[in-house]
């Protein structure tokens, strides 16, 4: 089996990063220093940016997949990425513990939300 040199993930990471709406923007906007204040306004300005993204999904996948510690990736911040990480988490253990069947029947997503 060979494999194409345009569909080895390395290449596609590299191709939807330039169709970002952020390509040109500037990087400190999607790394503000904190939450709150003047760099709350700010990530509020990266979130619109990447509503208008037509990679906003690719690059969410990315950050949440390269497990991004800072800054707004995809349309999210990074407590918002935090916070899938962690329902993620909680939905592999209790499928875990319970089995598949009752997630499949929805009893562990009305306990998570």
């Amino acid at each position: 089996m060979t494999l194409n040199v345009e569909t080895t993930p390395r290449r596609a990471s590299i191709e939807w990063r330039m169709s970002a709406a952020c390509r040109y923007a500037e990087p400190e906007l999607f790394f503000p220093v904190s939450a709150a204040g003047r760099s709350a306004a700010e990530t509020e300005r990266a979130k619109s940016v990447c509503a208008r993204c037509p990679v906003r999904r690719e690059c969410l996948q990315f950050a949440l997949a390269t497990r991004q510690a800072y800054g707004v990736w995809g349309g999210m911040s990074q407590k918002e990425r935090r916070t899938i990480h962690l329902r993620t988490a909680l939905f592999r253990h209790i499928t875990a513990y319970y089995g598949r069947s009752a997630a499949a029947r929805g009893r562990v997503r009305r306990r998570m939300i």
